[in-house]
């Protein structure tokens, strides 16, 4: 069974799009699933096609301007949130997770292990999913010296039930997902969610090696895969 989870990035309260992660170049969403780009708009229209979740990135809260939490709030009444809005302590997790259905604590954003390890200590696996931003082959991380091989040795540690693989290079491109970084994580293939520049012949590829969870942007919100949510 094959999932696609569908992308929203927001900021300033509408929905956004760019490329490689070069977020002072976003712009309004141009998407086939609404004429605006009101981001509830986009989410109930998604829901009805057929997603069953939906991955928003809350930009102005990872970069500490701010946050959409109100709009994410009425999103997750449509259908369930997994969201990524730079928490990194147990605070900030205990407060989104009032607002979405699953808090994704990124390694962009993550300040040390031992923030991670109370995270986990504290709230059940069912409500968040761990994301390891990538960028150019490696780890985005206020710790310079995380590599893929030291994340796992946390990773089997936590025993996360999801985590994310997000090629920051790649998001809006749509050229594909970085293969190198699938090789990273071998092994894990049953617990993996893959973003960035991912397209229609990349998931047929991907899903042959056993990945099923796929993060979706720009591929179905510019219509070059119809009918995303039907795949199997």
């Amino acid at each position: 069974m094959m999932e696609i989870i569908p992308v929203l990035d927001l900021k300033s309260r509408i929905a956004v799009s760019g490329k490689s992660g070069e977020r002072n170049k976003y712009k309004p969403l141009k998407t086939v699933y609404s004429s605006s780009s009101n981001p509830v708009e986009i989410a109930r229209t998604l829901k009805d096609k057929g997603a069953k979740r939906i991955y928003i990135a809350d930009l102005d809260a990872i970069e500490g301007k701010g946050s959409n939490y109100d709009i994410i709030k009425k999103i997750n009444n449509i259908i369930p949130v997994i969201l990524d809005a730079g928490a990194n302590d147990v605070n900030t997790v205990n407060n989104l997770l009032k607002i979405t259905d699953k808090v994704i604590v990124a390694t962009e954003t993550l300040i040390n292990f031992k923030d991670l390890d109370e995270i986990f200590k504290t709230f059940s696996k069912r409500e968040l999913i761990i994301s390891i931003d990538s960028k150019e082959g490696q780890i985005l991380s206020k710790k310079s010296d995380l590599s893929f091989k030291k994340f796992e040795k946390k990773l089997k540690e936590l025993k996360p039930d999801e985590i994310i693989i997000l090629d920051i290079s790649g998001v809006g491109t749509q050229n594909g997902f970085n293969h190198k970084l699938l090789n990273e994580m071998e092994g894990w293939e049953d617990y993996l969610i893959l973003g960035g520049g991912i397209n229609l012949n990349n998931i047929k590829i991907l899903h042959q090696k056993g990945i099923t969870k796929f993060l979706l942007g720009s591929a179905i919100h510019s219509g070059q895969i119809m009918h995303p949510f039907k795949l199997n």
